[in-house]
């Protein structure tokens, strides 16, 4: 099982979203995602989130909170992935660039308009609520074929 983190930055009415479109055969070509990435041995969710979120932006965030946690089985086709999402807030605006994609600060209003996976689609609203959840989302060759979520008070 892969471990790892997606975390969505927030600055007032904006949202920092990656468009993954300069690693070659990157899973996620041409999709938009939060910031995020694979544990590092020894690190705690959060440890992953602030480290993530640090190298892919050059921010330092605050606020940051844990919403949920997504399972995608056999999401590369191989292994399962375990995904601790976040959501964080940052004063700052300018960021540094990374070799993962392009950083874009998009409106929160228009996230759904952008090229995301299905279960994205589904889950990014679920963040802002107060409720956590677990989610598991099952994808066969990139198309999403059902999904789970469970809430708790």
């Amino acid at each position: 099982m892969i471990e790892a983190t997606l975390c969505y930055v927030r600055n007032k009415d904006k949202t920092l979203m990656m468009h993954r479109i300069k690693k070659k055969n990157d899973m996620h070509a041409n999709k938009w995602n939060g910031v995020g990435g694979k544990f590092e041995a020894g690190e705690s969710p959060e440890d992953c989130a602030f480290r993530e979120i640090k190298e892919e932006s050059g921010f330092d965030v605050y606020n940051l909170k844990m919403k949920a946690v997504l399972t995608f089985p056999k999401f590369d086709g191989e292994n399962d992935w375990l995904v601790f999402a976040f959501v964080a807030e940052t004063d700052e605006f300018d960021f540094i660039q990374t070799h993962e994609g392009v950083l874009h600060w998009i409106d929160n209003d228009k996230i759904l308009e952008l090229d995301l996976w299905e279960g994205d689609k589904i889950f990014i609203p679920l963040l802002y609520q107060e409720r956590f959840f677990s989610a598991k989302f099952n994808y066969e060759k990139g198309k999403l074929i059902s999904h789970n979520i469970f809430f708790y008070e």
